[in-house]
């Protein structure tokens, strides 16, 4: 079940290459409006924030949220399990367990593998077993130990400027309209249709390298696990139970969604169809037990919470 070489070399060339795209992209659309050298600033103070602290800030994220992190008596065989799979993983420090209170089932990780926390609702608690919750804590670790975290944060960001400097370039050219028709100004050919297509184009390159993460800690979550079909039971039985009209609701313009770390996976059948290729046989996680966590006091209906995310 270990990647070959051959398969980490196409997965890191294909996420540099999509970056690559993304960027040249966001260079071009950016000096188009703002000129090479403001763009140049906006793309170190770019990266260098993202080096300091990629993507949402993990403190606003996990207030929206309305997170409580658990303890070893509020949820002992979760945290034993969190710690296997981030030891197993390699993982420098022991990602902390956050307890969401949402009757949605959902599942997220933050931080990089130095600190690092996951998220698991009371929506997932109640329906996994824990061969599937085992499955799926594995995913979020193999998302944490491949840094997928950072790399999603750089391509939002990456999305998000172009898409305003896009925007931005798009009110330029309106207010220009009467000139240009009177001849006073020129305008090449390419910029509108740039304008135009560029936030396009980078929502695709964006969900592109999504996928590619996503399948990626699909097979890595397997391989800590050594039970594929731990994470493939979970994957089914989150589709049956959420459904496309569930997915359209938590995120928002699903193709686009907010944050990115959050993003639309890709196909669940497709994900299952791709874990069920793989052989392997759970020895650490053979239990289909319920889960023994249950929450004191109800949980509020589905709503929106702060910074619009729906729980």
């Amino acid at each position: 079940m270990h990647p070959s070489l051959r398969h980490k070399i196409q997965n890191v060339a294909q996420s540099l290459l999509l970056l690559a795209g993304m960027a040249a992209l966001g260079w071009v659309i950016l000096s188009t409006v703002a000129g090479p050298e403001l763009t140049l600033a906006v793309i170190l103070g770019t990266v260098g924030g993202l080096m300091v602290s990629p993507g949402i800030p993990r403190r606003m994220l996990l207030r929206s949220y309305g997170a409580r992190r658990l303890t070893a008596q509020d949820f002992p065989e979760g945290l034993h399990l969190l710690e296997m799979l981030a030891r197993k993983a390699g993982l420098p420090r022991v990602p902390e367990l956050y307890y969401i209170p949402s009757q949605l089932p959902n599942a997220f990780a933050v931080g990089s593998p130095q600190d690092s926390a996951v998220c698991v609702s009371d929506g997932l608690l109640r329906v996994m077993t824990r061969r599937e919750l085992a499955g799926v804590l594995a995913h979020e670790v193999a998302h944490i130990a491949n840094r997928d975290l950072w790399l999603m944060g750089l391509a939002d960001v990456l999305s998000r400027v172009v898409s305003l400097a896009a925007w931005v370039g798009q009110l330029i050219l309106v207010l220009n309209l009467p000139l240009i028709l009177i001849g006073a100004a020129y305008v090449p050919w390419h910029v509108p249709v740039l304008l135009v297509l560029s936030p396009t184009i980078m929502a695709v390159l964006q969900l592109a390298l999504s996928r590619t993460r996503e399948f990626d800690a699909d097979r890595g979550g397997a391989e800590l696990t050594g039970d594929p079909e731990g994470l493939a039971a979970a994957l089914m039985k989150l589709e049956r139970r959420t459904g496309r009209a569930w997915e359209d609701i938590f995120l928002p313009g699903r193709r686009i969604p907010v944050p990115s770390l959050l993003r639309t996976h890709p196909p669940t059948e497709e994900r299952v169809q791709r874990l069920r290729e793989l052989t392997g046989r759970g020895t650490h996680f053979p239990d289909d037990a319920p889960i023994g966590f249950r929450q004191s006091g109800g949980v509020p209906a589905p709503r929106f919470g702060p910074w619009g995310v729906y729980r």
